[in-house]
């Protein structure tokens, strides 16, 4: 299933910044953590993959956040 976002542009006099933001439902169903860094990849000019730049630390992250329960 596909979720559609639109890629919103933030103008400023001296710089210019770009955001895409993706729905809780997403994130809860990644089980995405706080802080937990992520790789952008490019395919193609269509395809732009989100990968977790080490996913052995999020899961490291993930067993601490459920011991802390």
């Amino acid at each position: 299933m596909g979720y559609p976002t639109k890629v919103q542009r933030i103008q400023r006099k001296t710089s210019e910044q770009w955001y895409v933001n993706f729905p809780a439902a997403l994130a809860a169903a990644m089980e995405f953590n706080k802080g937990e860094v992520v790789e952008w990849i490019v395919q193609d000019k269509n395809v732009l993959t989100l990968r977790r730049a080490e996913a052995s630390k999020a899961k490291q992250a993930e067993r601490r956040a459920k011991k802390k329960r």
